[in-house]
């Protein structure tokens, strides 16, 4: 997984080349549109989740895979993480102001497919 990307720019107006693969954006683009990261992203849209009440939300995923997504998630800055110290430790998650913004989009995309699926999903 990358490390955390910064987000700054040296003009107004410059952007990223998200077609050459050093890109730092292109690390992000590749995190929220895994297999299961814009799934994580869509969960936490409307709640903060724990762990488990994360992976129960998402069928199908495995545990070892919700901590992979989660971790780059949270090293992009799209969702934060917050560990109580209980036994065992509760750790919940949500969305931040960036993964807020770009959950967005994803949330009316996945909307607009499930509109235009009919009842038995073709």
């Amino acid at each position: 997984m990358a490390g955390s990307v910064q987000f700054t720019r040296t003009e107004p107006g410059d952007r990223y080349d998200v077609f050459h693969t050093d890109c730092p954006a292109r690390d992000v683009v590749d995190h929220v549109t895994s297999r299961w990261g814009i799934w994580v992203l869509i969960s936490l849209r409307s709640n903060d989740l724990r762990f488990y009440e994360l992976r129960e939300s998402i069928r199908g995923i495995s545990e070892k895979m919700l901590a992979q997504t989660l971790r780059a998630l949270v090293e992009d800055g799209l969702v934060w993480r917050k560990v109580e110290p209980t036994t065992p430790p509760q750790v919940t998650y949500g969305l931040t102001e960036f993964g807020r913004d770009i959950g967005e989009p994803l949330t009316d995309l996945f909307d607009r497919i499930t509109r235009r699926l009919s009842p038995d999903g073709r």
